[in-house]
């Protein structure tokens, strides 16, 4: 048995775990993100609900370790920010800890129970407040010692200049200090920008999408250019790695039709065009991060 955790910059969500496929998650509590005892304090608290001493601790964090040296880079966990967090959290905790970013832990887990069950090369994409991505070839997560591959969102790689008619855009600044990143473009914060660039009018992304639904022409606009954007930079990661199947997670993931629509237009410019659908809604809805996460432990503790 294995303690499982998901951690975001608000909560913690964790579970005991023997077997990946039947998580159970214990109830969220807050992340207490600038005191680091009081994050030890958080975990055990999970890990104490243990009946038999667990193998392991297995992670998953919105954040990743810097592949040399280590140390985490977190921005919205300004406690574990900086610090070797794995050595640290052992040395707290007192047992074998494996550390995963979120989206790699969703990637590993899409590849391995979910729509990437029985392909070679998985890219897992995340399409909420911003983007993410991972990587799963061979049933192995490239970021298996750590590092940033697969974070597609990241690099000042979005269209300035996108939709039919073409319409001009700004580089909007991104998070991780750079401008023109699909991570601030392509999310749900960033169809809002979108929007709200080409007409002038705030609206949510789920208000976006409703009118894109009703055939509202400002919505179908916006939609079109946020395609365009999207599309692109993800045709070219799939050429690049040879993925033969994208699942996708996070909140807009859960607009069928808008996946459909990203499918298609990420076919149509790929260098071959698989003539199925590549690009699908992930199939692990509930708690992705603790399946990855599990996955990832139970391996390293046989």
């Amino acid at each position: 048995m294995i303690v499982c955790f998901d951690i975001g910059g608000s909560t913690i969500k964790g579970a005991l775990v023997d077997d990946p496929q039947k998580i159970s998650p214990e109830p969220r509590i807050p992340t207490p993100g600038t005191d680091f005892e009081a994050f030890v304090s958080a975990l055990q608290s999970v890990i104490a609900k243990a009946k038999t001493p667990p193998q392991r601790v297995s992670i998953s964090i919105a954040g990743f370790q810097h592949p040399k040296t280590g140390l985490g880079i977190v921005a919205n966990i300004p406690c574990l920010h900086g610090r070797p967090i794995a050595a640290d959290l052992e040395k707290a905790l007192g047992l074998p800890v494996t550390i995963a970013n979120d989206a790699d832990c969703f990637a590993i887990a899409e590849a391995e129970f979910g729509a990437g069950a029985g392909h070679r090369v998985v890219f897992g994409v995340i399409l909420g407040t911003g983007v993410g991505g991972g990587l799963v070839i061979d049933g192995q997560l490239i970021n298996k010692n750590g590092g940033y591959a697969g974070e597609w969102g990241h690099g000042p790689v979005a269209a300035t200049m996108a939709g039919t008619p073409p319409a001009t855009l700004p580089r909007f600044a991104c998070g991780c200090g750079l401008e023109g990143c699909i991570d601030a473009t392509c999310g749900a914060r960033g169809l809002e920008k979108i929007h709200r660039h080409i007409h002038g009018i705030d609206a949510t992304s789920e208000e976006i999408l409703k009118s894109w639904h009703d055939r509202a022409p400002a919505a179908c606009r916006t939609i079109d250019i946020y395609l365009d954007i999207l599309s692109a930079p993800l045709a070219l990661i799939i050429n690049t790695v040879g993925a033969s199947v994208v699942p996708v997670g996070g909140g807009l993931s859960n607009e069928p039709k808008l996946l459909a629509a990203i499918d298609r237009a990420v076919r149509s410019r790929m260098l071959v065009d698989p003539e199925t659908p590549l690009v699908v809604p992930a199939q692990n809805k509930v708690e992705p991060g603790l399946i990855g996460a599990a996955i990832l432990g139970m391996r390293q503790s046989t």
